[in-house]
């Protein structure tokens, strides 16, 4: 089952750089939830929740592309870790496009059940994005 839930999440992540989001009508339970205080459809349960924040993110960033870096899988929780790169040619959450690239880390585990997940947490590097976008400045040398 290991395989398969890896299989599984590494689709989300195809599907996302793709934009083929019905697919995750396929892989996501409709009672789905999202852990990512990031996320500000995070509330919003099932595939049309997960939808969004894709949709949000690629009118942002339409060029973006997932890297899986490693998949780790124990039991019913699938861990990810990825790397995602983008240019910012779309507005994002208030922000103007900038034109500028970035290439942002995080991690994701996805808990499965029956094959589809059920509930996922997120942790990616926020700050760093939004320093490479010029809205929040690096932090200064010591």
């Amino acid at each position: 089952m290991s395989d398969q839930n890896k299989a599984a999440a590494r689709r989300f992540f195809d599907a996302w750089t793709s934009g083929e989001l019905d697919a995750f009508d396929e892989i996501i339970a409709p009672d789905y939830q999202e852990h990512d205080t990031q996320n500000p459809n995070a509330s919003t349960p099932g595939p049309a929740g997960a939808k969004r924040t894709a949709e949000m993110y690629r009118a942002a960033f339409p060029d973006d592309h997932f890297e899986i870096e490693q998949q780790v899988a124990e039991g019913e929780y699938v861990t990810t870790r990825w790397t995602v790169t983008g240019t910012q040619d779309g507005e994002l959450m208030g922000m103007p496009a900038s034109g500028k690239q970035v290439t942002v880390s995080g991690i994701t585990i996805a808990r499965f059940e029956d094959g589809m997940i059920v509930e996922g947490w997120t942790n990616w590097d926020t700050l760093g994005m939004m320093q490479q976008l010029g809205v929040v400045p690096d932090a200064a040398q010591a």
